[in-house]
């Protein structure tokens, strides 16, 4: 009996840490004047919980270093011929119904998100948005759970 106690708690323990899927909405945020560096996400993030998806979705015209350094940082890019913004928001919404997520983290400053971080709060998951100044969009800061400054 006090292995089987001991193995629930370490159970319960595992399930007490987040799981958290990243969405970076690149041509938005990975430009040269804002900064942005994914490391820094990544260990903001790690705060909250286990990183288990982390992507940057980046359109036809990324450079082969902008790919090589989101892959050299842990992120896998995922290049989209046509508009990102609804890809990263059909694959945030379609993984904010998998069970094992907690909480869903969109890094963008675009207001195009508002309605998936809508959709991810009424299925009873965390909404993070992470974003930079300048146009960072109130209306995603109003609707997200927590906001991250990517500034700060």
């Amino acid at each position: 009996l006090g292995m089987v106690l001991k193995h629930l708690a370490e159970l319960l323990k595992m399930r007490k840490e987040k799981n958290i899927p990243c969405f970076v909405h690149g041509p938005n945020i990975l430009r040269k004047e804002l900064g942005v560096d994914l490391n820094k996400i990544k260990k903001k993030l790690e705060k909250k919980g286990r990183i288990k998806i982390a992507k940057v979705f980046l359109d036809q015209y990324a450079s082969d270093k902008l790919i090589e350094a989101v892959t050299n940082q842990g992120f896998e890019p995922v290049i989209i011929p046509s508009d990102v913004d609804v890809a990263l928001a059909v694959e945030a919404t379609a993984t904010c119904y998998n069970p094992a997520i907690d909480t869903i983290v969109i890094v963008s400053r675009d207001s195009d998100y508002k309605p998936v971080l809508a959709k991810v709060k009424s299925l009873g998951k965390e909404a993070i948005i992470a974003g930079v100044q300048p146009d960072f969009s109130s209306a995603l800061k109003n609707t997200a759970d927590e906001i991250i400054d990517l500034n700060s």
